[in-house]
């Protein structure tokens, strides 16, 4: 197996300058003639011991080394000594992960005026009366953020999801502020930070999905990962994103998704790796040896992976956040097929696991969530295929998705879902009814106490007690650095796709006029159709304002099906014309002229309304850049992607398939592109 955090020189000296974000290990000999390694301990108000001439934090200021103070313990010994320190109230507050807010940061608050984002407190309580997902009045008030200092202070809580996007100064700096905070509490237990993904070129960025274009290395989205079949520069990916995500002082990733894009119509397929489980299984692996290495440790990013035991099959594509679709079946009989990439993630050593909200229909398991079943995560996935981790739950089983359980009480879904196996609650700040449900009766102490031992070892383990902080200097360095976005464009060229080249159109010859438009309507500009004019001019073509002036058309096309929690249950169709793009605009313009169609996969589009006899060149992209298609299309680069799906002839084919079926073992008749297609021009 290969060693993770394998960086090069530059990478190494980054890493080097910043003595605060990772632990600096020294010698020191102690009394007793013994070579002891003496970590850099990052700390804000609490006092330094000094013990045998090694330092230790205090972190309980009660001025003496308690057992899970002294790093030259064992874990397990640590966490024993805190939990038996912890409150009750410590232990609930503890079982909750939170969406937390920047100063200025009213991205929740609709119609609320854009502030400037610092990296202080929002100490603002954000309290929802309506599910924001199925948009239904909820029956108990949801407070889904808590100010921050009543959170940490108040609430105990001690994992929060960051959605903000902004600069690396700004989160560096923020999250130190948040340990400081942490730090001054009673037993001084620090907080860990978690995040959707940051790296990737996306289509749709809804809260929850992806934080979408940020100031961290930009590269293709996971479908476009898949397709560049390359699991060295994948692996090299998750190196490289681990790095700019400690640097900030993010360390818990609330990704990737190792479900299968088996049901086309999915809305939640652009971040997937596509059909394969072999394939999936190969992008998890490296993806949770690259963030998190061999174990978990000072440079590592906790991974969080997604959505057990695969959310793809879903009845007709709708997503379970909402209750028209709320079920998953397996009418392929298919349900092991779809384990196969979880397996690979525990394998590797993944961290955490975390179910989806949909209800299994059809099987053997009870018909209910898969956070409140027990058959799925303490039979399968803990018993079966012994899985040790973390069990994390989506956001908002209890208050807003409980399907299967709506006739049960808040406090008997917690206990269903406690005594199912899930260790930590996501969706809410306000851990009191969770207190409540343990000092009822509900679900015992000590039941309890083994979800806070696995929460705290992944504290312990990536050396959070040692040094929660980061050196901000450092991050604005790390972050997005030029050395990393060249390993990225590479990938953003990989990753594209060639389908056809019947007219032998590509690659463009020198000196080619080429008129190049892309066609995204995001339904808020009066003209979709961008007409692309790179200067200066680095691939001996000449780029015209007109397609009348051209030799060669090049329109990319990038559907949009829409935000996921835009939803409104109405049947999801996947031709262009239903997606935003003009069908008659693209059948005229190549009915006069060559034309190289590029197409954006965030679904298997169908693109029967094109292809009618004369769409001889078609490219396919998974999020990526112009620059890259140019370099693809001009012969700079030698196309050498393959599609991650496989993508249907037409809607008839998508409405008659099975959903837990992947595309290549579909019945004869339904592909118009294969998984696996992909042309190469030698």
């Amino acid at each position: 197996m290969r060693t993770a955090n394998v960086f090069s020189r530059a990478t190494r000296f980054l890493i080097s300058s910043s003595c605060i974000g990772f632990m600096i290990l020294g010698c020191v000999i102690n009394t007793s003639g013994q070579k002891t390694i003496q970590p850099i301990l990052g700390h804000r108000s609490v006092e330094i011991l000094k013990i045998d001439n090694l330092e230790f934090k205090d972190l309980n200021k009660n001025h003496q080394l308690d057992k899970y103070e002294d790093w030259r313990l064992s874990n397990e010994e640590r966490i024993k000594d805190l939990i038996s320190k912890m409150t009750i109230e410590e232990k609930m507050g503890f079982m909750i992960i939170s969406t937390t807010r920047l100063a200025g940061d009213q991205s929740f608050q609709a119609g609320a005026p854009k502030a400037e984002i610092t990296s202080g407190f929002n100490e603002e309580d954000l309290v929802q009366s309506t599910n924001m997902f199925t948009r239904k009045p909820l029956p108990n008030p949801n407070m889904t953020a808590a100010g921050t200092t009543k959170a940490v202070l108040t609430f105990n809580l001690r994992h929060f999801i960051l959605r903000a996007n902004t600069n690396a100064k700004t989160m560096a700096e923020w999250s130190n502020n948040l340990q400081a905070l942490s730090e001054s509490s009673r037993l001084g237990i620090p907080s860990i930070v978690a995040s959707n993904p940051r790296n990737h070129v996306t289509v749709d960025n809804s809260i929850g999905l992806s934080v979408g274009t940020t100031v961290f290395s930009k590269w293709p989205g996971e479908l476009g990962l898949a397709a560049m079949r390359d699991l060295k520069l994948t692996r090299e990916f998750a190196e490289i994103a681990a790095q700019e995500w400690t640097a900030v002082g993010l360390r818990k990733g609330y990704m990737y998704m190792a479900d299968l894009a088996t049901e086309p119509r999915w809305q939640r397929i652009e971040g997937t790796f596509g059909e394969s489980p072999d394939l999936a299984a190969d992008m998890i692996r490296e993806i949770v040896l690259g963030f998190q290495g061999t174990k978990l440790g000072n440079r590592s990013v906790a991974m969080t992976t997604k959505h057990f035991p695969g959310g793809g099959p879903q009845v007709e594509g709708q997503d379970s956040h909402f209750d028209w679709g709320k079920n998953q079946h397996y009418p392929g009989g298919m349900f092991e097929y779809h384990l196969k990439p979880f397996k690979a993630a525990i394998e590797a050593g993944t961290s955490s696991i975390m179910p989806y909200y949909s209800k299994p229909s059809g099987t053997k398991f009870e018909e209910v969530g898969y956070s409140y079943n027990k058959a799925v995560i303490t039979d399968l996935l803990r018993g079966q295929l012994g899985f040790k981790g973390i069990i994390n739950s989506d956001t908002g089983p209890i208050d807003m998705m409980p399907w299967g359980v709506e006739n049960l009480t808040i406090l008997e879904r917690y206990q269903k879902s406690i005594n199912a196996g899930v260790d930590i609650f996501s969706g809410s700040a306000d851990p009191t009814l969770l207190l409540e449900t343990v000092k009822k009766g509900l679900v015992m102490e000590e039941r309890i106490n083994e979800s806070i031992a696995r929460l705290l070892k992944e504290k312990f383990d990536l050396g959070l007690f040692e040094n929660p902080y980061v050196d901000v200097d450092a991050a604005v360095k790390i972050v997005g650095n030029a050395e990393f976005q060249k390993k990225a464009d590479l990938a953003m060229r990989k990753s594209i796709v060639l389908l056809r080249n019947d007219a032998q159109v590509l690659p463009l010859r020198k000196g080619t006029k080429v008129y190049f438009e892309t066609c995204y309507d995001n339904g808020r500009t009066k003209t979709p159709n961008t007409v692309i004019k790179p200067e200066p001019n680095k691939w001996n073509l000449e780029f015209v304002s007109t397609k009348e002036e051209a030799d060669v058309v090049l329109l990319w096309l990038i559907p949009n099906g829409g935000s996921l929690f835009g939803s409104t249950g109405a049947p999801i169709e996947l031709g262009l014309s239903k997606n935003k793009v003009d069908v008659a605009r693209v059948n005229e313009i190549k009915s006069n002229k060559p034309t190289i169609v590029a197409i954006n996969y965030t679904n298997p589009w169908v693109i029967d309304e094109i292809d009618n006899g004369n769409l001889k060149t078609v490219l396919a992209t998974f999020g990526t850049t112009a620059d890259a298609v140019l370099d693809v299309v001009s012969g700079t680069f030698n196309p050498t992607g393959k599609m991650p799906f496989t993508t249907p002839v037409s809607m008839k084919a998508v409405q008659e398939n099975q959903s837990d079926v992947p595309g290549y073992l579909k019945p004869k008749g339904y592909a118009l592109f294969n998984f696996g297609d992909g042309l190469s021009y030698k």
